[in-house]
């Protein structure tokens, strides 16, 4: 069997840059284990299968270990792909995940492409030493999503300095950690770390921003707002809080487009 796969750094408006996704369209949806393996070849942060259904595409995402809720870079790839090489004409896509329900992604006519997703649920919590350990430096505040923990700190330089002890995180029980910040140059910026995934540090992560909106909506008072992932790739985001909804937005480019054999 061959596939057609397109590798799209997203979170960037050139190569080299964002976050790097592996795409491939499907007919009919692989057994999970096949798709873990391509997931574990391509050995990229994540790999999203699409499956298209009528008018909505189903989607699923796999990082080299495991099978994700849900993932924000890897749907602007899937975005990019279905826009440019699948003779797609309609502005909005409707994706649909099992694990998130339904996604959409449109595009302007500059080709920043908007993604429309469920807002996190987050709970503040008192300081937790394991988490403080593993990072190395103590946040402000502790608070925890859906799958990740969020902690806020004082400044870019703090965030820029982490050096996190990966073992330890390993040991968290959660998918990630992000780590926080108000902005020199935007309103916030963060990293992310994943090594329980098999990523121990994303370059660009949509899907953590889901977390951080809401609360840096609140702490600054605006709805609308710009983000930096501060990963050596680097990211940069557009952001919007609307309640229930958040919209996170971005560009990407292609990198790669071949074929595998499996």
């Amino acid at each position: 069997m061959k596939l057609k796969i397109y590798q799209i750094d997203a979170f960037s408006d050139h190569v080299f840059g964002g976050n790097p996704a592996a795409v491939c369209l499907l007919d009919e949806w692989l057994a999970t284990d096949l798709m873990q393996k391509i997931a574990e070849e391509n050995n990229l942060a994540e790999t999203a299968f699409i499956v298209q259904k009528n008018s909505t595409f189903e989607l699923r995402w796999f990082t080299p270990e495991t099978e994700v809720d849900l993932c924000g870079h890897a749907t602007l790839a899937s975005a990019y792909v279905i826009y440019n090489y699948h003779g797609y004409t309609e502005n909005t896509i409707r994706f649909y995940s099992p694990r998130s329900g339904e996604l959409l992604v449109t595009q302007s006519t500059s080709g920043l492409m908007t993604m429309d997703f469920p807002t996190d649920e987050l709970v503040a919590l008192q300081g937790n030493t394991e988490i403080n350990k593993a990072i190395g430096l103590t946040p402000r505040r502790t608070l925890k999503g859906k799958t990740d923990y969020l902690l806020i700190y004082n400044s870019q330089e703090e965030i820029e300095e982490i050096t996190p002890n990966f073992h330890l995180l390993d040991q968290l029980d959660c998918r990630g950690v992000i780590v926080s910040a108000p902005g020199k140059r935007v309103d916030f910026v963060s990293r992310f770390f994943s090594p329980q995934c098999g990523i121990p540090e994303d370059p660009v992560t949509g899907s953590a921003h889901t977390t951080m909106i809401p609360y840096w909506s609140k702490v600054l008072d605006k709805t609308k707002m710009t983000a930096k992932q501060l990963s050596k790739r680097g990211g940069d985001l557009q952001c919007e809080y609307l309640g229930e909804r958040v919209k996170i937005s971005g560009k990407a480019v292609p990198y790669l487009i071949g074929e595998i054999s499996i």
